[in-house]
């Protein structure tokens, strides 16, 4: 199209390409649907581009058929020089036919096919995710991933987490759901997690995305998922904490968490001797919960909290003796009363350290920080006539 010069009114004000489905907004100007759709559901400021005038979110865009006709005629004639044609567009997608999908997704004989519609409309644009979540859909997608797991089936589980990824779990809406369904949303995500799919990593990277949503709105239930130690799977209990430390970042989750009784929940698990793996996610879910003063104050009340750890150490793997030095880091800082020193000499977790720094294999890093630990409360720790023993090997 080099050298042809198109007329200026076929050109869309907002991308300055030739326009495709042209609609007339209430203001009187024209643009390609696209871009003004795009325009009034991202854009905070909803005024029209060209005239400054408020455009609400809503507004009507009414198609522009004559000027859409006189575009496809200026390419077809100019189809030798390279232009190619403008194809009539199709309807626009409304809201009362993701109403019909919702309908044929609760229907057995349908329900496959309208999990491929949703998959292919949400990853058409923004407004199709719009009405989405407008109409219910993740509502009817969650519905529909708990009857799979109900009934044992895994059929359209993968469409469904898609679109799910796809519009993006509304937190309030999350929260309503699990009121409705208590738990059963996060163990039919957990269950997936411990099934074979194909391509397995995609399903399941989508399974945690879901997953992590429904963690922030209900904290209380994946704890609850973490005691039933019988019910669920060594994956899916894996999946279900590598969720957890996913989510242990934003300090708002964290709190939810310490207070639905997480800290207890994961060191109850801990003294079961679960598999490396499961300590090692233990060990770095419950560091992040003592960076918060609540989380240490939970994990202190739990009388087998310091035990647990102070065991763990140098009997895992490094990087379970990374996160458990750590953990007793936060303690010594900022919790460090009397009785909770001589619990740290009566568990064995002084002696552990001290042993850190006669390992050779003991990384540098955390002997130093063994080391630190071990320094800011000598003086309380020699009254412990076993204790100071042990000092006189160390230093």
């Amino acid at each position: 199209m080099d050298g042809i010069e198109v007329p200026k009114y076929f050109l869309c004000p907002i991308s300055l390409q030739i326009m495709k489905d042209p609609v007339t907004a209430t203001t009187g100007i024209t643009y390609d649907r696209e871009s003004i759709e795009q325009w009034l559901l991202t854009c905070k400021n909803t005024s029209c581009p060209v005239t400054q005038q408020p455009l609400p979110p809503e507004s009507d865009l009414t198609p522009n058929h004559t000027l859409r006709r006189l575009i496809q005629s200026w390419c077809t004639e100019n189809a030798s020089l390279g232009v190619d044609r403008i194809p009539t567009p199709k309807p626009s997608v409304d809201k009362s036919h993701f109403f019909k999908l919702i309908k044929q997704l609760q229907q057995p004989g349908s329900n496959i096919k309208a999990l491929q519609e949703l998959d292919f409309l949400a990853a058409k644009n923004e407004r199709n995710r719009k009405f989405m979540v407008e109409t219910g859909v993740p509502k009817a997608l969650l519905s529909f991933i708990v009857n799979c797991f109900e009934e044992t089936s895994a059929q359209g589980f993968a469409e469904a987490l898609r679109v799910l990824v796809f519009i993006r779990i509304p937190l309030a809406e999350a929260k309503i759901f699990l009121q409705e369904y208590n738990d059963q949303i996060i163990k039919s995500l957990i269950w997936v997690l411990g099934c074979e799919f194909k391509p397995q990593v995609m399903v399941k990277s989508h399974a945690v995305l879901a997953l992590k949503t429904m963690i922030q709105a209900a904290a209380p239930m994946i704890t609850g998922v973490l005691k039933q130690t019988t019910t669920v799977s060594q994956q899916g209990m894996n999946a279900a904490l590598h969720a957890l430390l996913i989510a242990c970042p934003w300090g708002r989750n964290r709190l939810m968490m310490v207070e639905s009784g997480a800290v207890s929940a994961l060191i109850e698990l801990e003294l079961g001797s679960p598999e490396k793996r499961t300590t090692e996610l233990i060990v770095g879910i419950l560091f992040h919960l003592c960076c918060c003063a609540d989380g240490r104050a939970e994990f202190l009340s739990h009388k087998g909290g310091l035990a647990v750890v102070a065991k763990r150490i140098m009997k895992v793997s490094p990087t379970a003796d990374d996160r458990a030095v750590f953990i007793l880091s936060l303690i010594s800082k900022f919790v460090a009363t009397n009785s909770v020193l001589e619990e740290m000499v009566e568990v064995g977790t002084v002696t552990k350290l001290c042993m850190m720094l006669q390992v050779d294999s003991t990384a540098p890093y955390l002997k130093e920080k063994a080391m630190g630990i071990l320094r800011s409360h000598t003086d309380e720790w020699r009254k412990f006539p076993c204790i100071d023993k042990t000092f006189h090997k160390v230093y």
